[in-house]
């Protein structure tokens, strides 16, 4: 009997000995993930927690209507007439990275419906936001308003100039036909 206890309480100790290796070498590899994934080390805050100059939107300088970003209504330069091969390459590209959160008409699903988007928003704030979202949530009124209501950021889909300008003439397309 006394064999077996001994025997018990040597297997314990080897257990707790491997446990204890096993919750160390968790620890070392979540250290080493979090350094790993920090991002880039450029400090985003002064030494009082403010905001560097270049981070925060100069009140005398934003423009509501535009938003945030490169797009102004000058280098849209939109025409009267639609553009059908953009259009169709548009609804193309929404199928893929905007459909899942976004319906067609003024329904919210994850994020707001597309019905009047066009009329609502110049053709720059929109552009500037699906190319540009992170920025315009944290700086644009209105953008934060709609993240107040769907209480979800809208992730950055990567698009490219093409991409975001043929969305842009979907949009239109959809909302100029009744």
């Amino acid at each position: 009997m006394l064999n077996f206890v001994l025997q018990n309480i040597s297997n314990k100790n080897q257990q707790n000995t491997s446990m204890k290796k096993i919750m160390l070498i968790a620890t070392i590899s979540v250290s080493a993930l979090l350094t790993a994934c920090g991002g880039d080390t450029e400090k985003t805050t002064d030494t009082k927690g403010e905001a560097p100059k270049s981070m925060v939107s100069d009140p005398q300088t934003y423009d509501p209507k535009r938003g945030e970003g490169k797009w102004t209504a000058e280098s849209l330069a939109l025409k009267e007439q639609l553009d059908e091969t953009w259009i169709a390459s548009g609804e193309s590209i929404s199928g893929v990275k905007c459909t899942s959160c976004h319906k067609m008409t003024d329904e919210k699903l994850v994020g707001p419906g597309w019905k009047g988007v066009t009329q609502r928003r110049t053709p720059e704030w929109i552009m500037n936001f699906i190319t540009n979202p992170d920025p315009m949530i944290d700086k644009d009124p209105e953008a934060q308003a709609m993240l107040e209501l769907c209480l979800v950021r809208m992730p950055n889909q990567s698009l490219s100039d093409t991409e975001a300008r043929n969305i842009l003439e979907y949009m239109r397309k959809l909302d100029s036909t009744k």
